[in-house]
């Protein structure tokens, strides 16, 4: 299967000139943990609840504070012709449960998640990634920051 058979589509996208606040208020509504950053029509960083947590408000950031100043500039993606089972071993070996997926002119045309695998059928796949993204520490873990 690929990976644009199971993404999903119309992806709110956050300006990384936005403040916190107003992307908290994003994923609060859309009930999302995690916003794919662009500028410029092209895709700049992610920025997560937690990000939102540890380097805003536990720093002493304000709700004030810019998307740009507390995202992740280093964006791991996916394209949506490639294969699920490559993407899930991807994802447990970059320890991240979503992904930004792109199309070959590296255009955001989705996000792909664990859950939406796990759904379409990859669930001992998924189950294998998870086991692999939960292990403590890994390229993503806010105490390496």
């Amino acid at each position: 299967m690929k990976v644009g058979n199971c993404m999903t589509r119309n992806v709110q996208v956050a300006n990384p000139e936005q403040s916190i606040r107003e992307v908290a208020e994003m994923m609060g509504r859309l009930d999302a943990g995690v916003m794919p950053v662009g500028g410029h029509d092209r895709l700049v960083g992610m920025i997560t609840d937690r990000d939102i947590a540890i380097r805003g408000v536990a720093l002493g950031k304000g709700p004030d504070t810019k998307v740009r100043d507390v995202m992740s500039p280093e964006v791991k993606y996916c394209f949506d012709d490639e294969d699920v089972e490559h993407v899930l071993e991807n994802m447990g070996d970059l320890q991240v449960r979503r992904l930004p997926v792109l199309n070959r002119d590296k255009r955001l045309v989705g996000i792909i998640s664990l859950g939406d695998l796990a759904t379409n059928g990859e669930v001992a796949e998924a189950g294998e990634a998870l086991s692999d993204i939960s292990k403590p520490g890994g390229e993503h873990s806010q105490t390496a920051h």
